[in-house]
């Protein structure tokens, strides 16, 4: 089932089927990446301005941090003419059945026509992983994968952003694919274009988030399930992606360098942020979380 609203929720957090914690990730190199068109608000003014050696060497920052915090790093070649390539959570959904262990692939109906070309390549990464692989059809909606679908930490329960690149529709035909329920947040502000974006999965209890990108609902269903929000600041979370965070391990966040308010509420609720420096890839609109992609 996919739920818009609190008064619909007719379960709780901890009746939800356990699931363990991916402990992979993928990253795709940013060989071929460059600002070369406009499809969202972070892109204006930076087209042709990326210092592809400066990206490299913040990407290999990012992998090396994974690699110390005790992730196991995969890495794929990004390919030319794919500039985008380099934000691997946006082609695909992985999951795992809570019960017979089965591991599964949402492929992405991506909303903008310059990235459609990347999606082949992820679907050949993961087939080579075991995973099998669900295609929403063609007369289905947008989805963007795990730059709007979360799961939530050690549960079977899927976080949905809708409204800028995938489209509501999506999660029923993605519920009923995955046996998932999924809670559905309409997302409002174009500088948090994805879920990714305003929304980081901390642990089971607690996320980091932007109240200002979701309506009223979604700040419900989000106070319903989570015992703890963090507020990230606002300038933060608009200039410098701060909510594009990742904890892969429910103690380390591997945040954007520089923000320090955010960091600091972060150690304030236990957590240990690790800065790096991502702002070659803020100028395409991405950051950590856009980055990567966990799997099992």
């Amino acid at each position: 089932m996919v739920y818009h609203s609190v008064s619909e929720v007719d379960f709780s957090r901890s009746s939800l089927p356990a699931l363990p914690l991916p402990r992979k990730v993928l990253l795709t190199t940013p060989a071929h990446f460059n600002v070369e068109y406009v499809i969202n608000p972070h892109m204006e003014g930076h087209i042709g301005s990326v210092d592809l050696e400066a990206a490299r060497q913040q990407w290999r920052q990012l992998r090396d941090t994974y690699s110390e915090i005790g992730i196991q790093v995969a890495s794929m070649e990004g390919q030319e003419g794919l500039p985008d390539m380099v934000f691997c959570a946006n082609q695909s959904l992985p999951a795992v059945h809570p019960k017979t262990g089965e591991k599964r692939l949402v492929l992405s109906r991506m909303y903008a026509e310059q990235r459609r070309g990347e999606v082949p390549h992820y679907r050949s990464f993961f087939e080579r992983e075991g995973y099998n692989v669900l295609e929403l059809t063609s007369t289905e909606s947008f989805f963007e994968g795990m730059g709007d679908a979360l799961w939530h930490p050690r549960r079977h329960l899927l976080w949905g952003g809708y409204g800028m690149r995938t489209e509501a529709s999506a999660y029923d035909a993605i519920s009923r694919g995955l046996d998932v329920a999924v809670c559905a947040l309409h997302l409002e502000d174009p500088d948090f274009y994805h879920l990714d974006t305003c929304l980081s999965m901390l642990n089971e209890t607690t996320a980091l988030y932007f109240p200002g990108a979701f309506d009223e609902k979604g700040r419900a269903l989000l106070e319903r399930l989570f015992d703890t929000l963090i507020e990230a600041d606002e300038q933060e979370a608009r200039d410098l992606f701060a909510v594009n965070a990742h904890c892969p391990d429910e103690q380390h966040v591997i945040i954007q360098e520089g923000c320090e308010k955010t960091s600091r509420r972060l150690a304030d609720a236990g957590f240990e942020p690790i800065p790096v420096d991502t702002s070659e890839f803020l100028k395409a609109g991405g950051s950590v979380f856009c980055m990567k992609l966990m799997y099992w």
